[in-house]
């Protein structure tokens, strides 16, 4: 089965973020050891984690583009893609809980890193209830997987998104209404970086209209530029 054209956009705009968050990451990785700034290598190790999100598809896309097999067993395909959940929200909630709220920082780490380890657990132990389907599909030649929408994985997903989206994508705009000058400037970046996420991850999962989620997905190349313009000094 060839790749189609939907396989094609699908593939190519999931390699596309990943691209743009190690290009970003690595930028953040290198201005932080030369400015010695610890909160943006914090951003750049998320930046990588938050790419690697699209790394199902985008090693499917390749996988089939070069020996024209998809990834076997299917169920590697969600693990490679939401493995990287849980270490995205705890880099996430440290960058948040230090900029947020210091005092109380590694409090909101632990409560986190507690309900990635029991997420990782299903995610790893149990994929095939966690998702209605995984398999390849006809119209495109590539693997596409849909959640369980009443599985405990799913559930976790949907308090994650929310969860980045009052504490990052929220916290960070009341910080910039709060600031003024430079700084605000800064928080307003990260809001949009964040509220970028959060609203293209959701409707990743949900959107089934290849032309749409393509542009999703152009949207989200931008999360990564976002996190670095706040950081950056």
């Amino acid at each position: 089965m060839a790749i189609a054209f939907n396989g094609w956009l699908d593939g190519l705009t999931a390699a596309g973020i990943i691209l743009s968050s190690a290009i970003f990451g690595l930028l953040s990785l290198y201005k932080s050891i030369k400015l010695k700034a610890k909160l943006l290598s914090i951003a750049g190790i998320l930046s990588f984690f938050v790419g690697f999100l699209w790394l199902g598809p985008t090693t499917d896309f390749f996988l089939k583009l070069l020996t024209d097999n998809n990834i076997d067993p299917v169920q590697v395909y969600v693990i490679l893609s939401y493995m990287w959940v849980a270490p995205a929200l705890i880099f996430a909630m440290y960058l948040g809980g230090e900029l947020l709220v210091p005092k109380y920082k590694w409090l909101l780490v632990g409560i986190y890193l507690a309900l990635g380890v029991i997420f990782e657990m299903f995610l790893w132990f149990s994929p095939n209830q966690s998702f209605d389907h995984i398999e390849v599909l006809e119209v495109d030649g590539l693997i596409d997987a849909s959640f369980n929408r009443g599985h405990l994985t799913f559930i976790m997903v949907a308090i994650f998104l929310v969860s980045a989206l009052i504490v990052l994508g929220i916290g960070f705009a009341i910080k910039a209404k709060q600031s003024t000058g430079l700084l605000r400037k800064k928080f307003i970046y990260l809001s949009i970086a964040n509220i970028i996420f959060v609203v293209c991850g959701a409707l990743d999962s949900i959107l089934t209209l290849p032309l749409t989620i393509g542009l999703v997905r152009l949207l989200m190349m931008t999360y990564a530029l976002w996190m670095y313009l706040g950081l950056k000094t």
